[in-house]
């Protein structure tokens, strides 16, 4: 069979929900809602590292998009993408269509429309700690994630065109048609 030449990019969580943050997974391994019809069209796929994963671990809590939005995080996803920019510019090159990335929205690295804030999250849990509050204290705005930025700076420095999409994962099923009929 010959290769057909088509790539998608997806955050690490699409194809391997076990780096979610614990106790957060709407699935068991993969979204195989997207990933069957993806691979049933003949799309390669290049996984994104996970930056979270990679700088705390898998025993990390949720965070929100202020914590994470330091130099130090955003040197963190340059590093982790560098190796993926380079393999983009090299396919391109050979002839290969980089057709879109997809992502996960609401997350405070990989959302593409949407990510979470909050003023609120950070400190230490003791006494004085209001779990209540600081869980009132957070909202989905219309922001891509740290790691989307970071991606989409590295993108456009390197003049790369690339269509982002986004899986809601409060309503995955949608986000899944929506994707699946523009791909």
């Amino acid at each position: 069979m010959q290769r057909n030449k088509k790539i998608l990019l997806l955050s690490h969580c699409l194809l391997n929900v076990n780096s979610k943050v614990n106790k957060i997974a709407n699935y068991g391994g993969c979204l195989e809602e997207l990933m069957v019809p993806l691979i049933q069209k003949g799309y390669g796929f290049i996984q994104l590292p996970c930056p979270e994963l990679l700088s705390c671990g898998i025993k990390r809590w949720g965070q929100v998009k202020e914590q994470l939005d330091t130099p130090y995080f955003r040197k963190h996803c340059e590093k982790l993408l560098e190796p993926i920019i380079q393999q983009l510019i090299d396919y391109s090159n050979s002839g290969y269509k980089i057709s879109a990335c997809i992502g996960v929205d609401n997350s405070p690295s990989c959302g593409v429309n949407t990510t979470c804030k909050s003023s609120k999250w950070e400190g230490e849990i003791d006494s004085s700690f209001s779990l209540e509050e600081t869980l009132n204290s957070l909202n989905i705005v219309n922001e891509k994630g740290v790691f989307m930025e970071v991606f989409k700076n590295l993108l456009d420095k390197n003049a790369i065109n690339l269509d982002f999409y986004a899986i809601n994962e409060s309503n995955p099923n949608t986000s899944v048609k929506n994707i699946l009929k523009e791909l």
